[in-house]
């Protein structure tokens, strides 16, 4: 055997375990569940949830301008 062919069966055997290993990963990653949106706006927050964010919302520090 050549060396063209040696490196094209070991390309070959390099990119059918990179294509395997790719398919375990999807299905690893399928079998999580259904994938949940994030909320949109607050009123989809349970209120748990809400109490930490509306401190950060209406600090004293922020400012939709931008400083000088």
């Amino acid at each position: 055997m050549n060396r063209s062919k040696i490196v094209a069966v070991i390309t070959g055997a390099i990119a059918l375990l990179l294509g395997i290993a790719y398919l375990v990963l999807v299905q690893l990653l399928d079998f999580r569940g259904e994938m949940l949106p994030a909320p949109v706006d607050l009123s989809e927050v349970d209120r748990s949830q809400a109490s930490l964010v509306q401190p950060v919302l209406s600090s004293s520090n922020f400012s939709p301008q931008a400083k000088a």
